[in-house]
């Protein structure tokens, strides 16, 4: 049987989302702000877990209908055949959000739902009370401008909870973003990869990840390998593909932190992905390093001073990066942070820039593809 299937994702990443799952040969793809869609069978929803890299879970769309008011709601969730999903004990939690919409109480819309599914349940299986013991079936509503869509949680514990990373440091990177930003960099391993704020390592471990064609889900569990009303051999099936398609070979990659706690981190983090005889971890002060006559691609995630420094530190650390990289013509720089004003302090106007959220904060990407830091410090002196 074919569904259709949800992809939530950060904003400013729904095209990189597509694209991964177009080059993956997935069906009916289409996008939406914050979304993406696809269409298959079970094992499609399996294979889009296990390899997903930049999505931040996978929800089987159950229904789409307008809901103006609450009986709007209960008669839409109601018509919904929950017995074709749910068992007379399973576990039904609701949660969801609410936009620009009517119906804005989200506790209030949960209530209702968890209603409608019930009575639906009692009709159809001559029951009038569900213990909730057995699997869990999470349900996920969105209400958008007065439109619900009501979904089953195929994922559990986000995408980007890959598995690797069980401690973190301050201010971290969520894996889903680095894979983004390693995409965007259209890194494959070929050339030098750097990172001099590697923090936990996030970057440098998704970055070997994706040389590596690991499958980032396919070392966790999710909640849909339970379910009961699919078969869910699939699952397994689809994982040991993708652990079969694994390749291990050392890349140029170096990642470094002044911080000798987040080196460790980094270290332990990467071994957990099972990476850490791949890549280069260690320690040094990033205004120190040997960039000069370096080529390949510097990919970092520097402090914003909002965490884990003053403004006023991280702004002179922008400074110091940019008189460092100044006269690097080999190295194509992508630098990510929440300052508007990064361009300032670093002497020089990005070649292109992107708009991207790490988890609710708004940052951009800053892309460097030419020799324009020496310019813009000409400019500034």
């Amino acid at each position: 049987m074919n569904y259709t299937f949800c992809v939530p994702c950060l904003l400013g990443v729904e095209g990189l989302v597509a694209d991964e799952l177009r080059y993956q040969h997935f069906e009916g793809v289409r996008t939406e702000n914050g979304r993406v869609y696809f269409e298959g069978p079970m094992a499609e929803c399996a294979r889009a877990n296990l390899r997903l890299r930049c999505g931040e879970r996978v929800l089987l769309r159950l229904a789409s209908f307008p809901a103006y008011t609450f009986e709007d709601l209960f008669q839409g969730v109601k018509s919904i055949p929950w017995a074709d999903y749910l068992q007379s004990d399973s576990i039904f939690p609701v949660v969801g959000y609410c936009v620009g919409s009517q119906l804005h109480s989200v506790p209030d819309c949960q209530r209702i739902i968890k209603k409608a599914v019930v009575e639906c349940l009692k009709e159809r299986c001559n029951l009038s009370w569900f213990p909730e013991t057995g699997v869990k079936y999470q349900i996920r509503f969105a209400l958008l401008e007065d439109q619900a869509e009501i979904y089953l949680d195929t994922t559990g514990a986000p995408l980007y909870k890959r598995g690797y990373r069980l401690a973190t440091q301050q201010a971290p990177l969520r894996e889903t973003l680095a894979a983004s930003l390693v995409k965007i960099t259209r890194y494959r391993g070929r050339e030098e990869l750097i990172d001099p704020f590697c923090g936990s390592g996030t970057l440098a471990i998704e970055a070997a990840m994706v040389c590596c064609r690991i499958a980032p889900g396919a070392r966790r569990s999710f909640e849909g390998e339970d379910w009961l009303f699919e078969d869910n051999a699939c699952w397994e099936e689809e994982r040991q593909r993708a652990l079969g398609e694994e390749v291990r070979e050392k890349l140029p990659i170096t990642a470094s932190d002044i911080s000798g706690e987040a080196v460790e981190l980094a270290r332990e983090n990467a071994r957990r992905a099972g990476v850490e005889d791949l890549i280069t971890i260690r320690r040094a002060d990033a205004l120190g390093l040997p960039y000069t006559g370096r080529k390949g691609v510097l990919l970092t995630n520097p402090p914003y001073g909002q965490r884990l420094s003053t403004q006023e530190e991280a702004r002179a650390l922008y400074d110091g990066l940019g008189r460092v990289l100044h006269q690097t013509p080999g190295l194509k720089k992508y630098i990510i942070t929440s300052d508007p004003e990064f361009e300032t302090y670093f002497g020089a106007k990005a070649d292109k820039r992107r708009k991207l959220y790490n988890g609710m904060l708004k940052c951009q990407l800053f892309m460097y593809y030419k020799q324009a830091v020496e310019e813009g410090r000409e400019k500034r002196r």
